[in-house]
């Protein structure tokens, strides 16, 4: 698919002025946004997740607005609030800052549950209940969070409701050392994501989004993307395997990743590179496992190299 091809190759080329080195992790970034899914980026201080996110927002023609989560935060506060107005003696809705269409979710993990979880619904269903009334957010809707997975001081793990909500998980790592030195001197004067304008409109977006639904999915890869799910659930060191949602985030990210790749069709190799981002997350592992020192990363590499790949065409025969 040319088009999405030449749509997300603009949107990356753009964002690689700010975050360098980091191609195939700005690549996933863009998969999440063409599937419509949330993102969370997870790494220690410093590397970036906070600049990648504002990018990529900076790149769509979309509403933004951020929210830096504290523990002391009220779910009010993300959602919006009903206010009496004395003029006209009835309740209006003031809306919160998660009433737009890109919105960057800081330090995610600093909130308390209760906080995180005013999250749930506009992320499963892209609206938000408040004082029993629903309000619609608006097209495209993305949540990109960060968070820094080491510091455990005042903050609180993301429930697994939660992190299920999350199409992919990114992790951007330390830059080379050629990449460090390159991010130093593009930030002596002026930080360059201050200079980043859009690249693509948001009617171009929508469009990419819904077109990347039909690239088309050979019966024997959806067979492989149920085959590694179920074996999450199957595994000996894990308590809890991925939910069906995974499946589903496997087989929507391995269009994606098709169209990027100018395909109109699937490959095992779209499945296995999403394997890790896509299903890290939604896997629990058991006490031996953590005992061992074993990560949900490792298990999924064994899991791959375990279920055997399909070979053959993969193309459309209509």
């Amino acid at each position: 698919m040319p088009i999405i091809q030449e749509f997300s190759e603009k949107i990356v080329d753009n964002i690689e002025k700010v975050i360098v080195g980091k191609r195939s992790v700005v690549r996933l970034a863009v998969v999440s946004l063409l599937c419509q899914g949330h993102l969370l980026i997870e790494d220690v201080p410093g590397v970036g997740k906070t600049v990648l996110a504002r990018s990529l927002a900076r790149s769509l023609g979309c509403t933004f607005s951020r929210i830096q989560f504290t523990p002391d935060m009220l779910p009010s506060d993300v959602t919006g609030v009903s206010i009496f107005n004395q003029v006209r003696a009835q309740f209006e809705f003031r809306p919160g800052p998660v009433m737009a269409q890109v919105v960057l979710a800081d330090e995610i993990n600093r909130a308390t549950p209760k906080t995180q979880a005013s999250l749930l619904e506009a992320m499963e269903e892209r609206q938000v209940t408040v004082d029993g009334a629903t309000h619609i957010l608006p097209r495209p809707f993305m949540v990109l969070a960060t968070q820094n997975p080491i510091e455990y001081e005042g903050t609180f793990p993301l429930p697994e409701a939660q992190l299920d909500r999350f199409l992919l998980r990114l992790r951007l790592g330390y830059p080379e050392l050629e990449h460090e030195i390159d991010v130093l001197d593009r930030q002596q004067f002026r930080h360059p994501v201050l200079d980043l304008g859009k690249v693509v409109s948001e009617q171009e977006l929508l469009q990419a989004q819904e077109e990347i639904k039909s690239v088309y999915v050979a019966p024997k890869i959806k067979r492989y993307i149920v085959d590694l799910v179920r074996q999450t659930r199957q595994h000996a060191e894990v308590y809890l395997g991925a939910s069906p949602r995974g499946s589903l985030a496997l087989y929507r990210t391995g269009q994606a990743r098709a169209a990027m790749d100018g395909r109109e069709f699937v490959l095992p190799d779209d499945v296995k590179e999403l394997v890790r981002p896509a299903l890290a997350h939604r896997v629990i592992l058991g006490p031996a496992a953590r005992l061992r020192d074993l990560s949900a990363d490792q298990i999924l590499t064994e899991i791959l190299a375990r279920v055997p790949v399909p070979g053959g065409d993969f193309r459309s025969e209509g």
